[in-house]
């Protein structure tokens, strides 16, 4: 399936490998810049209005959490991509390549 992929986009199977670990790498990039995003914000909010620090910091520990989970559903499904695209089916790629062409 993968070899018929490659053919008709002509793209090679190893650039899914790069793919896959690129979106792995901006997911965590992503998740990490909001983080920061959200904790620059929630310390400039407790520092204007220091009696709602423990709103604040309830719903900054919660909009955290559904980040990272966002990020760990993108990562693991870049993983998934990228055990799909595994060692064995490259080998089976290439075995069928060889057999195709010895027809």
């Amino acid at each position: 399936m993968l070899q018929l992929i490659a053919e008709a986009t002509g793209v090679p199977v190893a650039w899914g490998f790069f793919g896959a670990a690129v979106g792995a790498g901006i997911a965590a990039l992503a998740a990490g810049i909001g983080i920061g995003k959200i904790a620059a914000s929630a310390t400039e909010s407790i520092a204007r209005q220091p009696e709602c620090a423990g709103d604040v910091r309830g719903v900054t520990i919660i909009t955290a959490a559904f980040i990272e989970g966002v990020c760990l559903f993108a990562v693991v499904v870049c993983l998934l991509v990228n055990g799909s695209l595994g060692a064995e089916n490259v080998q089976q790629l290439e075995i069928d390549a060889a057999a195709a062409e010895n027809k």
